[in-house]
């Protein structure tokens, strides 16, 4: 399935899901998966398997032609140039991070590897409090400010100008130290199981 067709699926869950008023957790309970899975399919950061898309659908109370109507695939052959401007990132939260802001600037697959290029805005103070983990691995360009990041039990520093590379599938959580907001560009590369 193209990254194109599976952004839009995961936007029209997410849209759905907020036109009906439905928290994430209560589409979760529906659908008889974790909070997290319906949080990270809505981010495009998972890809739901048949069964768990067909129950979010029912979740949802859609028949499958009624949520796949207006799904469509765009040109085979992506453009060798392309141009954006912030108007059409596409902006997201996710579970427990409170003063995170995250801006989605481009999705590709590359090689066979989905791609994700993110703009994350933490306010002053924000910090990330539980452990996560996610099926990827990411690069991190501090743009401004000082951010901390805390993998596998480590602590790493970094600052403007400064970047880390790790494996996410790690726990790891992160706080910006800073004496104001913090901006970093984030590529996540996700691992897909021909990856693994």
């Amino acid at each position: 399935m193209q990254e194109d067709m599976l952004l839009q699926i995961s936007n029209k869950i997410k849209v759905i899901r907020k036109q009906k008023n439905i928290t994430v957790q209560e589409l979760a309970s529906k659908a008889d998966v974790s909070k997290g899975l319906i949080s990270q399919i809505e981010n495009n950061r998972a890809v739901p398997s048949l069964p768990v898309l067909m129950s979010i659908v029912q979740a949802l109370n859609l028949d499958l032609n009624e949520f796949f109507k207006d799904i469509t695939p765009k040109k085979k052959t992506p453009p060798k140039v392309i141009l954006k401007s912030p108007k059409d990132y596409q902006t997201f939260e996710k579970e427990y991070a409170k003063g995170f802001l995250y801006h989605r600037v481009f999705t590709r697959t590359i090689h066979s590897v989905p791609v994700d290029f993110v703009l994350l805005e933490m306010k002053k103070g924000a910090r990330r409090n539980k452990l996560i983990q996610s099926e990827s691995v990411e690069y991190n360009y501090m743009v401004k400010g000082k951010v901390e990041y805390h993998v596998d039990g480590k602590s790493y520093i970094f600052s403007e100008g400064e970047s880390i590379f790790l494996d996410s599938r790690m726990p790891h959580k992160l706080a910006n130290i800073g004496d104001g907001d913090a901006l970093m560009l984030v590529v996540y590369f996700f691992i897909t199981d021909a990856h693994k």
